[in-house]
């Protein structure tokens, strides 16, 4: 199928910004379009606000040298407060995967972030992710936040093929460092049914059952 032809009516830098629009995950031409046409009848202010806002986020946005979350300053706010349980990380595959943690407001450690998942298929091993750092932080409390010594590591990987592969390569390697590891429970969610559950969440409920 050939490439969609630039529509000739729209002068050239609308078509250069639907074209960036339509680059975006889940856009498609008509909603690239929607969006153009949007920033086009926007008073000035509120676009370049826009543009500010994506300047800034491409200028000012870094990852924590700590725990690689994405922050505008560096250690991270999180790995810099006294009120949080530096002797804890949790281990998660994404800086999304830390929001949603943290919105939960249950969790008082710090974390890190791997920044993807061990995925063959994909060509992505260890050395791709930031699992030296990891270690580094547990072999080395100087390299953990606030200089405190690491003594559990939970990992908080996604429950799928991938998510358990890089838990146990993780696992395997701190085994041998004499660190408390733990991951998050898993089984069957609230509000859930029985007979919809899946084997392997069926498997983890049993296996993390609690006392009552």
């Amino acid at each position: 199928m050939p490439p969609e032809r630039p529509n000739p009516a729209y002068p050239e830098c609308v078509t250069r910004l639907i074209a960036e629009f339509a680059a975006l995950p889940g856009i498609g031409r008509r909603s690239a379009e929607r969006l153009a046409f949007f920033v086009l009848k926007s008073p000035e202010p509120e676009a370049m606000r826009l543009a500010k806002a994506i300047a800034d986020v491409k200028r000012q946005i870094r990852h924590c040298g700590v725990c690689w979350n994405l922050t505008d300053v560096d250690p991270c706010p999180i790995c810099r407060s006294e009120a949080r349980d530096a002797s804890t990380v949790l281990v998660v595959e994404q800086p999304k995967d830390l929001i949603s943690l943290e919105q939960t407001g249950s969790y008082r450690g710090i974390y890190h972030v791997l920044m993807g998942r061990i995925d063959p298929l994909e060509g992505v091993g260890s050395e791709a992710l930031t699992v030296k750092d990891l270690l580094l932080r547990v072999d080395d409390p100087k390299a953990n936040a606030r200089g405190i010594p690491v003594r559990e590591v939970i990992l908080g990987m996604n429950p799928d093929m991938e998510g358990d592969s890089t838990g146990l390569q993780i696992a395997s390697e701190l085994a041998r460092r004499g660190v408390r590891v733990t991951r998050l429970a898993r089984g069957l969610p609230s509000g859930g049914q029985i007979e919809f559950a899946s084997k392997a969440v069926l498997a983890d409920a049993i296996a993390c059952r609690q006392e009552l």
